[in-house]
């Protein structure tokens, strides 16, 4: 499982008794580490799609630049070794509503057509985590095409 990133929540929230401040925080990161695996779903990276997770990540979630690369840059070395998203996606499962969820399924795939083509690992990844997030195959699919259709 991500270790790296793991560690890296584990360092930012070791306290039990955290502020709602630092929950939203926990909350973006849980996102960010989503909307970056779904770029190197493929095992490469383009410029288009690493542009699109970084303004999806400085726009929406308000994560301030150095986090973005610490965070990016944790991802890709522990690539391979991700089989469990489940620490991330049952914080956003248990924090966000069900519009909100959707909303990080669209990113993924704002992500994954970042580059001009949805790869199958992309898909695969989405698929995934929309299964975990809880969202309808029919959301999944409206999102999927929304986002193919802008």
């Amino acid at each position: 499982m991500l270790k790296t990133i793991t560690q890296f929540f584990e360092k930012q929230f070791s306290s039990e008794a955290i502020s709602e401040a630092d929950r939203q925080h926990q909350l973006n990161l849980a996102v960010a580490a989503l909307l970056t695996e779904v770029a190197a779903a493929d095992n490469q990276i383009s410029e288009e799609e690493k542009n699109q997770v970084k303004l999806l990540l400085r726009e929406q979630l308000k994560l301030p630049e150095n986090e973005i690369e610490e965070l990016q840059s944790m991802s890709l070395k522990e690539l391979e070794q991700a089989t469990d998203y489940y620490q991330f996606t049952s914080l956003i499962k248990d924090n966000f509503d069900a519009a909100q969820r959707l909303e990080i399924i669209e990113q993924l795939w704002e992500i994954a057509l970042a580059d001009g083509r949805i790869d199958h690992h992309e898909e695969h990844f989405i698929r995934k985590i929309a299964d975990l997030l809880f969202v309808p195959h029919s959301a999944y699919i409206k999102a999927k095409l929304k986002v193919i259709n802008q």
